[in-house]
């Protein structure tokens, strides 16, 4: 009986830190300041309640888990693009799906800007080692169409060659899918005054100006520019095969529980068997000593 006892407190305890993770995560997108706090709270009265929120979320990341063994065992490839405007939420998302799955089947990639070699490369050259093997679902935090978006208004591509990217990129993405692979493509949405007071909140944050770069400052003096380039990736690249998917990002976390939800019912995925687990006994060897380690090998417990 003891044992079940601390058996079962230790799994509270770590019930609890599971919890204390998911706290954590929210507070790295909380409003440290109490007078910017006020101001969002005003411009967002109906947010979602924070206990509805994350009943939701965990029910998801279930479904999430599920989806990655399905895909694991079945031998899905999966490509999904996440795009849209600077500060609309696609960081955000991208942690949620992946925070419980296995990094070796659900991977993230977010690629720098392009060597000097790369520049000279073929467009599609540098996010091709980064397609799905068999059992595997890649995101990909920006993609090729940085060359439609971030390149064109920048004038880090010229108008040929954005006028090249949109005659090549149905046929790449219908090659991807003729290949097996499944290309899902979000775009997220936000408004201008949105947008705004997301980059004041960074501002005058000090665990988030790490989130502004110099691009996204430019996205400010360029809004018109970036929506204009919206509409003509969306007019030349929204195809049956791959179409475009909204994700309206004025709100955080009912963006992240729609834009999940919605990713998942576009697999006809099912729960998959697994082998029952034991853990095996302990084995005790008797002429066993532990070496003593010296102590400067310890981390110093401050804690």
């Amino acid at each position: 009986m003891s044992f079940d006892k601390d058996a079962q407190d230790w799994l509270e305890a770590e019930l609890a830190d599971t919890l204390d993770e998911e706290w954590e995560i929210e507070l790295e997108d909380s409003i440290l300041s109490r007078e910017i706090k006020k101001i969002y709270q005003k411009e967002h009265p109906d947010m979602l309640e924070r206990a509805v929120y994350f009943r939701e979320l965990l029910r998801l990341q279930a479904e999430l888990i599920k989806l990655h063994d399905w895909v694991e065992q079945t031998g899905q490839k999966v490509v999904v693009l996440f795009e849209g405007r600077d500060s609309a939420g696609k960081g955000g998302v991208i942690k949620r799906i992946t925070q419980r799955l296995n990094p070796r089947v659900v991977r993230v990639v977010a690629l720098p800007a392009p060597s000097n070699r790369e520049k000279s490369q073929w467009y599609f050259q540098r996010y091709v080692p980064h397609l799905p093997a068999a059992g595997e679902m890649v995101l990909f935090d920006r993609s090729w169409y940085n060359r439609s978006g971030v390149e064109r208004v920048m004038g880090f591509a010229d108008e040929d060659q954005v006028e090249q990217f949109f005659q090549d990129v149905p046929d790449f993405e219908r090659m991807l899918v003729r290949s097996g692979i499944k290309v899902i493509k979000y775009w997220f949405s936000i408004t201008d005054e949105e947008q705004q007071m997301r980059f004041l909140m960074r501002i005058h944050d000090p665990m988030k100006q790490w989130k502004l770069s110099p691009m996204d400052l430019q996205s400010r003096i360029r809004w018109e520019d970036y929506t204009k380039a919206k509409e003509d990736t969306f007019a030349r690249t929204n195809i049956p095969e791959a179409p475009w998917y909204i994700v309206e990002g004025n709100d955080k976390k009912r963006a992240r529980l729609n834009c999940i939800d919605h990713l998942l019912s576009q697999f006809n995925y099912h729960e998959m068997p697994h082998e029952e687990v034991h853990l095996p006994e302990r084995v005790y060897n008797k002429t066993y000593e532990r070496a003593v380690l010296p102590p400067e090998l310890y981390v110093p417990s401050k804690y």
